[in-house]
Parts: C-alpha cells; sequence; structure tokens
C-alpha cells in the first residue's frame, strides 16, 4: 500500500466531490487562516519543494 498521496491525486479527490478551482482556492485560504503551520505541514506532507509550498502559502493570504 501506497503511504503518500500526490498532489495530482489530493487535487483529483477534491474534483471527484465536485470542488472546482475556485473552491480549492477558498479552502487554502481557509486552512492558512485558521491553521497556518498545519497548512505548512501539510503542503510539506505533499511532497511540494519548499518554493512551492511558500507560494501557496503567499496566495492563500
Amino acid at each position: 500500500m501506497k503511504t503518500k498521496v500526490t498532489v495530482d491525486e489530493w487535487v483529483a479527490m477534491f474534483e471527484a466531490i465536485g470542488l472546482a478551482t475556485d473552491k480549492m482556492t477558498q479552502w487554502h485560504r481557509v486552512f492558512e487562516t485558521r491553521h497556518p503551520e498545519g497548512h505548512q505541514s501539510f503542503l510539506e506532507w505533499l511532497g511540494l519543494p519548499a518554493e512551492k509550498v511558500a507560494e501557496i502559502r503567499q496566495k492563500s493570504r
């Protein structure tokens, strides 16, 4: 069994439940606002490079 989920797999799950890009962006904003350290940790868990993590977090503010 696989222990990691890729960004593409995560996005596909969001799309499977009907989340469009604007709602995914909103989800990131809520996550960043309410739990900034958790958001950081989650993005790192997905295996994103530090530059991409910083970019997503900046856009989520």
